[in-house]
């Protein structure tokens, strides 16, 4: 079977990844290079998709794919209507990379309230370290703050536990209640009105796009907090920054943007009170040994005709 990786991978990756294939032929191809993937796509019979779309074209184009594999858990960057038409099989992993992303989201929200961003550059420039000193009306603690989760899978479930240990009260909204969970569940507007950091959890859908649109951020808490580790398109960046620029919000932290990369002078980067990662939250050497074990596991099922682990089309 030939596998094509589309993944900007690291030597190492591309060493570990090739070796654990075996003896499948793997071949990795960075997403920057839409040339040299097309041509691989042509003979390839499995597709690993990370983040840059597969389209209905690209599907066109390989006649011997049977299998794409998401390395994460969406697929709203994949055609799944062209795949179903050729009957391609569609996979996701879910929760597969819950642990690095629940990691990530903690630790944008402690960098926020310990103002992270700003004392880092600060001490890096003279005069800096004492100027830090008078920022200390903003610093502030995690424990005995209300988080608000929205959404309530994988990652939530995991992230929720550890909020509790350090002392947060945490609630989260959800469709449904979630059963053996000691954490309550109220409606949105509740939780955006009550929480001192709201963090969002919830895939991309037509219901869910622009979820956090400008009445919403003017419905959370002056002063609160806002983390995205889920998808930019969830949130209305242009509010977000006015929210942020006139004082209503205290800070916010995100490591998804609606588009990607976010252009030079995106307002949001120009703001001291908000922290910014590559969407990369999911990605750990930990995360990709546990995505590559099952992606490979999938492979072998396709090649054997056997019922495949996580299929989503």
């Amino acid at each position: 079977m030939r596998i094509l990786f589309r993944f900007d991978a690291s030597r190492a990756l591309i060493d570990k990844a090739v070796r654990l294939a075996w003896p499948f032929q793997l071949r990795v191809c960075p997403e920057s290079e839409d040339g040299d993937f097309e041509r691989e796509l042509v003979e390839a019979q499995a597709l690993w998709h990370v983040l840059k779309p597969v389209t209905a074209a690209q599907i066109a184009i390989a006649p011997n794919l049977k299998l794409i594999q998401k390395i994460g858990t969406g697929v709203n960057t994949i055609d799944l209507e062209a795949a179903k038409a050729r009957d391609i099989a569609v996979c996701n992993l879910p929760g597969a990379n819950s642990r690095a992303v629940a990691e990530m989201a903690l630790l944008l929200m402690l960098a926020c309230l310990r103002r992270l961003r700003e004392l880092d550059a600060n001490v890096r420039r003279e005069g800096g370290w004492l100027e830090s000193w008078a920022m200390q009306d903003g610093f502030g603690e995690l424990g005995g703050r209300t988080v608000g989760l929205v959404g309530f899978g994988a990652v939530p479930r995991l992230l929720a536990p550890w909020l509790a240990a350090l002392g947060a009260k945490v609630v989260y909204a959800s469709r449904t209640a979630k059963a053996g969970t000691p954490f309550r569940r109220v409606g949105l507007e509740e939780l955006l009105a009550q929480s001192d950091i709201v963090s969002l959890h919830v895939p991309l859908t037509p219901e869910t796009n622009s979820l956090f649109d400008a009445r919403a951020i003017r419905a959370m808490k002056p002063g609160a907090i806002l983390v995205n580790t889920a998808r930019g398109a969830l949130l209305d960046e242009t509010a977000l920054a006015a929210a942020l620029r006139e004082g209503r919000l205290a800070a916010a932290a995100l490591d998804v943007f609606g588009e990607e990369p976010p252009r030079p002078d995106h307002p949001l980067l120009a703001l001291p009170n908000v922290v910014v990662s590559p969407h990369l939250a999911w990605l750990t050497q930990e995360m990709f040994e546990r995505c590559l074990a099952l992606a490979l596991e999938n492979c072998r099922r396709v090649k054997e005709g056997l019922p495949l682990l996580n299929r989503v089309a």
